[in-house]
């Protein structure tokens, strides 16, 4: 039961945040927070890492979040697959037809970004992450503990734990409660928030198994790691092998029956059927997940929020999910931060669900959905049993621009209200990808002659880029952090000619590295730019 008592008498605080869910975006959350000197105490119900392998494919955004987490090396030394293997292939009717063309290769924007894709199943990506919140000294980890209920007050929020296997209770009180704990989140349920879902009605099957003939059939592709079928017997969903690593094992995504979940149902046959072939399978799990979109109608109220997949959730397509969750924290993270160190406004929090609901709502429905939407038009338009000539030439088209899973795949800000924007434009994940700033968009970093990188000098908190010459705009922007309060750290880029790259003559960078603003040519209110990016104004 959730209580909510604004008369309450504030007791003494264990962290500044609890985090309920130790799954990767809870940790991740956790460490972001203690880099920018935040404690928190993490509730974590598993006592151990489930080994089940999903959320694998991760942006060269995700690997930014690992490089200002310090676990670069780390992820990369857990990874179960080598390097030189990327992307994927999409293929019709089975994994070995005739028709395929390569897909899926999230290296073709790694340009853009200050890290690389990484590929590695998430129980070894928990498991890094686990290891460096170890190593932070303000982050307490409870696992084998759930979360049972809280109580706001006007400054605190008191959380009720349970043994996740036993009856022992416990409290903990903290400044904020964030709920990273799953697609059940039992904190989005106590703290009301409302959840939508689009329900498709579709029983979907997730296997895990070891086969080395599978290995040596798809070896055909050379090094890839992921594969698609488009089924005509599939309506549109997706069936989809990935590897888990180079010793013949994988995991399998496909619609099934209802029925499926009895003993009877025969899961070799049905992988078999979509290989093409007979091969040899080794079952080690078998599960089962209702094809759905679910979306919060907040992530956040009072002092209580909620990330990832307790904010969100969809089917495992594109491999967003983990991605996205990892971005909430980031975002989620500086601001809860600007609050507890005093230089945060008051419309600061409610820029986290302004900023990230959006981008969810376009990646569900601009690529998700509009993927099965579609395949399924493909399939009912064109079958090769049919007219062969026509679905041909329609396959070499599809195939040419076929990437755009990852092409136009960029989260932005562009219609937040903390963004200084001078238009009326909308957030969301559809985008071309360029050096160009844009405000409300990702950075793109630049490399300097010496083989260092602009995001080896970037600041923790906000900063200041001058590209030419104004020490008078420089001035403001100082002075105006002084006013706030708000840490500022002002680089000067003049000598590296950057002015025609990123289209600026001055940008404000946020600590998640998105542009707040951009100069160019127009007169500058710095204190009402800077009190707008950390919500004490909203014009």
């Amino acid at each position: 039961m959730t209580l909510k008592n604004k008369n309450r008498i504030d007791g003494p605080t264990e962290a500044d945040v609890i985090i309920s869910g130790g799954g990767p975006v809870g940790i991740g959350l956790a460490i972001d927070l203690a880099l920018n000197g935040v404690s928190s105490v993490v509730i974590e119900r598993h006592t151990n890492i489930q080994r089940i392998p999903k959320g694998q494919n991760l942006t060269p955004r995700t690997g930014e979040h690992f490089r200002r987490w310090g676990v670069t090396e780390a992820i990369r030394a857990a990874s179960t697959i080598p390097k030189e293997y990327g992307g994927g292939v999409v293929s019709y009717g089975t994994f070995l037809s005739k028709f395929h063309y390569e897909w899926f290769d999230r290296s073709k924007i790694v340009e853009f970004y200050a890290a690389t894709n990484e590929r590695l199943p998430q129980y070894e990506t928990e498991a890094v992450l686990r290891g460096r919140a170890f190593e932070c000294e303000n982050i307490k980890l409870l696992t084998g503990w759930s979360f049972a209920s809280f109580v706001e007050s006007e400054n605190n929020v008191t959380v009720n734990i349970i043994k996740t296997n036993g009856t022992d209770e416990r409290t903990i009180t903290a400044r904020y409660l964030v709920g990273c704990d799953g697609a059940h989140s039992a904190v989005r349920e106590a703290a009301g928030f409302k959840l939508k879902t689009d329900s498709h009605d579709q029983l979907m099957a997730l296997l895990v198994f070891r086969s080395l003939q599978l290995d040596q059939k798809l070896s055909k592709y050379g090094e890839k790691t992921i594969f698609n079928s488009i089924n005509p017997e599939m309506d549109g969903y997706w069936q989809f092998l990935g590897r888990v690593d180079l010793d013949c094992n994988w995991f399998y995504h496909s619609p099934v029956p209802q029925h499926a979940k009895g003993d009877k149902f025969d899961f070799k046959q049905l992988i078999e059927k979509a290989v093409g072939a007979s091969i040899d399978i080794e079952f080690e799990y078998i599960g089962f997940w209702d094809l759905r979109m679910s979306l919060a109608d907040t992530y956040g109220e009072g002092r209580v929020f909620i990330a990832g997949d307790a904010a969100h959730s969809h089917p495992p397509y594109g491999g967003y999910g983990i991605n996205l969750g990892f971005e909430d924290a980031r975002n989620l993270s500086w601001k809860l931060t600007a609050l507890l160190q005093g230089w945060g406004g008051e419309n600061l929090l409610a820029s986290y669900a302004a900023e990230r609901r959006p981008v969810f709502e376009s990646t569900r429905d601009d690529f998700i959905l509009k993927s099965i939407i579609e395949d399924r038009k493909f399939i009912e338009r064109y079958d090769p049993k049919v007219d062969l000539s026509s679905f041909q030439d329609a396959w070499e088209r599809r195939s040419a621009g076929d990437d755009s899973l990852v092409t136009q795949y960029l989260p932005h800000y562009s219609g937040s209200p903390i963004i200084c924007s001078n238009s009326y434009k909308s957030s969301g994940a559809v985008g071309v990808h360029t050096v160009e700033a844009r405000e409300g968009y990702h950075l793109a970093p630049v490399s300097f002659e010496d083989g260092t990188q602009l995001w080896d000098y970037i600041g923790e908190g906000f900063t200041f880029l001058s590209l030419i010459p104004s020490q008078a705009l420089v001035r403001a922007f100082k002075d105006a952090a002084v006013v706030y309060g708000v840490p500022l750290k002002t680089i000067d880029l003049t000598e590296h000619a950057l002015f025609d790259i990123y289209e600026a003559e001055a940008l404000l960078i946020r600590p998640d590295q998105f542009v707040a603003w951009k100069g160019k040519g127009e007169r500058v209110d710095a204190n009402q730019i800077l009190a707008r990016a950390i919500g004490k104004f909203v014009g």
